[in-house]
């Protein structure tokens, strides 16, 4: 009995024991806890100042060229391929022969048409002459023209037909790709394709400017464009259109046709860079970097550190100037911008500031 109670004392002793223990590291870990919680309260953000410097008012933008001209040509008739004139990479000009069409069975259907009109002339010259002595009426003499008159017209249709036996180039360029081989059998419906022309004398280049910079371009304006293929080469462009609307992206898309030189270095597909060059070439204006607006420029909406904590305040907002935005109102020079970490803010938050 006595070494029952024994036993029972030192099992409630131990278990006192372990209840203090995990007692007390509770404590602890709310205490460490509480102290995470405290230093995670303050979000850490980066910042910049706002300052008024002097600003290159120039921007560029960039695209793709592309052909001003390009074509697919198709099948106007049926039939069979018997001589291709042309390869791909071949410069072709206006109603040059690219290949040929057999043509018998056209040919005879013509020479048939032709007859037909010839005798329908001279029986309308007949009935005309016969008309004038009384020996045919005049609905006789009107059937004999309506004959003549159809006759001719199946007979010019039939030279068309001849005539579209030579498939002919309708613009000229290059030869990008040939659909056809000797003897393929062409179809008009649905049309076989043909050849692929691109012409690329002339190119064009469609770039998005955003409202600020749109403001001061107009159609016509001579604006330099380059590719990287040609470092340090320029070539002329010219403004051929500005879209009286904006896009999706809140920009304007601006065409810019570009003379290609003697050898055509440029081509269509190549990466291209405007440049436009403002009348003023830089001005002095108060801006922030555009990543210090939340969500984006159209925002208006900036975070400004004030004595550890971030105030939303509400901005004008300028020109775009590549990675720096205009401020028109709303901010002092020497105030402090976030520009890191917005996205984690609310108005009021503590923050920690991070080189």
């Amino acid at each position: 009995m006595k070494k029952i109670i024994t036993t029972v004392l030192i099992i409630v002793a131990a278990l006192a024991l372990i209840g203090y223990i995990l007692t007390k590291n509770k404590k602890e870990n709310e205490e460490k806890i509480a102290i995470v919680a405290e230093k995670n309260a303050s979000v850490s953000v980066k910042v910049a100042t706002v300052n008024t410097e002097e600003v290159n008012l120039d921007f560029v933008a960039n695209g793709n060229f592309e052909a001003k001209q390009e074509l697919l040509l198709t099948a106007e008739k049926s039939g069979k391929i018997t001589n291709i004139l042309v390869k791909e990479g071949d410069r072709v000009s206006v109603g040059q022969t690219l290949a040929i069409m057999r043509g018998d069975a056209i040919n005879i259907n013509a020479q048939a048409a032709e007859a037909t009109y010839q005798n329908a002339k001279t029986d309308y010259s007949r009935f005309e002459n016969a008309y004038k002595t009384g020996g045919v009426t005049k609905q006789q003499l009107d059937q004999s023209k309506v004959m003549m008159t159809n006759a001719e017209a199946n007979y010019r249709q039939a030279k068309i037909n001849i005539g579209d036996t030579r498939i002919k180039a309708p613009i000229s360029g290059i030869i990008n790709k040939k659909f056809i081989e000797l003897g393929s059998m062409l179809t008009s419906m649905p049309s076989t394709n043909l050849f692929e022309i691109v012409n690329t004398s002339k190119l064009k280049l469609i770039v998005a400017v955003n409202e600020s910079q749109v403001a001061s371009l107009k159609v016509g304006n001579n604006i330099a464009v380059s590719s990287n293929v040609y470092p340090g080469k320029e070539f002329p462009g010219k403004i051929t259109f500005i879209a009286p609307k904006a896009d999706g992206t809140l920009n304007f898309p601006v065409e810019i046709e570009i003379s290609n030189n003697t050898n055509n270095d440029l081509k269509a597909g190549m990466y291209g860079t405007a440049l436009f060059k403002s009348a003023q070439q830089t001005q002095s204006l108060k801006v922030v970097p555009r990543n210090a607006f939340v969500g984006s420029v159209n925002s208006n909406q900036v975070f400004v550190a004030v004595n550890g904590i971030a105030k939303l305040k509400k901005v004008t907002a300028g020109r775009i100037l590549g990675d720096q935005v205009e401020i028109l109102d709303g901010l002092s020079d020497g105030e402090i911008v976030i520009t890191t970490g917005q996205i984690n803010l609310q108005d009021g938050n503590a923050i920690e500031v991070i080189k």
